[in-house]
């Protein structure tokens, strides 16, 4: 019938952070809920798409926390980082201390819903991925809107692949990035695929923005349960498309043809991320197209991990192994 209810109506209810996830992990989630349930960053509301100056001062703010963040990965890193420019991109290269495998190399994309998240948060991850691998990592720090919407943070990604090429045999490269990060990572292999460049050995996606039109089942499910991102990034898909068509494969990855060839892929995300649905239909898609692939779901993890947990410290192990095997190394 017309008239039939096409969804399902939840009671008002209280999700409870659950007793099969470690104490580090609940704990986690209770951090970054108020007194009355509501997750804190539900209190954060993106600008218009217009409002310039509304951006700036969001992604300001937003610099002050990733500031902060990135003084503490550096204060334990190891690695050495010199950064340098190619074309109009920055990029941070980043050197494990003592010896390593200098035929190999990982190109690191930063998450920051596609706004944020540059900077000294890129550079200490830069370091983080190379202590993490033992490897060389290629961190991109991309540029973002509002003074720099699509396609120059992908032109960008694009011009350090050819050149990462140039050192480095495609089979010894590996691209990686978190939430917005995996978005570029997925969509700069499409494009490479699509100029005739040769593919990386694999891709490691960890929570991946892959669907900018928003049109999975988790953006609806675990709006609000999701207490890292408790809601939509529309606002910020616009604002980075700036008119393009947001079901594009070079801006929604999820909608690619993979048939015409992919790499084996590690894809990761949790029953409370907002992103849940974009890893597991990605992971039917490179199944039906016989492309080698890995899917990690881990308990009431929402996005981004539970910051130091030991389920966090498991995903680092299984993507230690993943990389170590995909160079030959495991």
């Amino acid at each position: 019938m017309d008239d039939k209810c096409n969804g399902v109506k939840l009671p008002e209810r209280t999700v409870p952070f659950p007793a099969s996830i470690s104490e580090e992990a609940r704990a986690a989630l209770r951090r970054a809920v108020g007194e009355d349930g509501t997750p804190l960053n539900a209190q954060h509301v993106m600008p218009d798409v217009s409002d310039f100056d509304g951006w700036m001062k969001l992604k300001a703010f937003a610099d002050v926390y990733y500031q902060a963040a990135a003084e503490r990965m550096a204060a334990q890193a190891r690695a050495s980082v010199q950064t340098v420019q190619i074309d109009e991109a920055t990029v941070h290269i980043a050197t494990p201390d003592g010896t390593f495998p200098e035929d190999c190399a990982y190109i690191d994309l930063h998450g920051g819903a596609l706004v944020v998240g540059g900077g000294a948060a890129c550079r200490a991850g830069a370091q983080n991925q190379a202590d993490q691998h033992g490897i060389r990592c290629y961190a991109i720090d991309y540029r973002m809107p509002p003074e720099h919407p699509y396609p120059a943070a992908l032109d960008d990604c694009m011009a350090v692949y050819r050149h990462v090429l140039t050192k480095h045999r495609p089979e010894n490269v590996i691209i990686g990035g978190r939430s917005a990060g995996g978005n570029l990572a997925a969509a700069m292999t499409l494009r490479a695929r699509d100029e005739g460049l040769p593919l990386p050995a694999a891709l490691v996606l960890l929570s991946p923005e892959l669907d900018l039109t928003e049109s999975g089942d988790s953006f609806q499910v675990n709006r609000l349960v999701d207490v890292v991102l408790p809601g939509s990034l529309m606002p910020n898909n616009l604002l980075y498309a700036k008119g393009a068509d947001l079901a594009h494969p070079y801006l929604s990855p999820l909608f690619g043809d993979f048939s015409k060839g992919f790499p084996p892929t590690f894809l990761q995300s949790g029953t409370r991320d907002l992103f849940l649905s974009n890893a597991v239909r990605m992971h039917r898609l490179l199944r039906r197209a016989e492309i080698p692939v890995e899917l990690h779901v881990f308990e009431a993890m929402p996005h981004g991990g539970f910051m130091g947990a030991p389920e966090d410290r498991e995903l680092s192990e299984e993507i230690k192994r993943f990389v170590k095997q995909s160079f030959g190394r495991g």
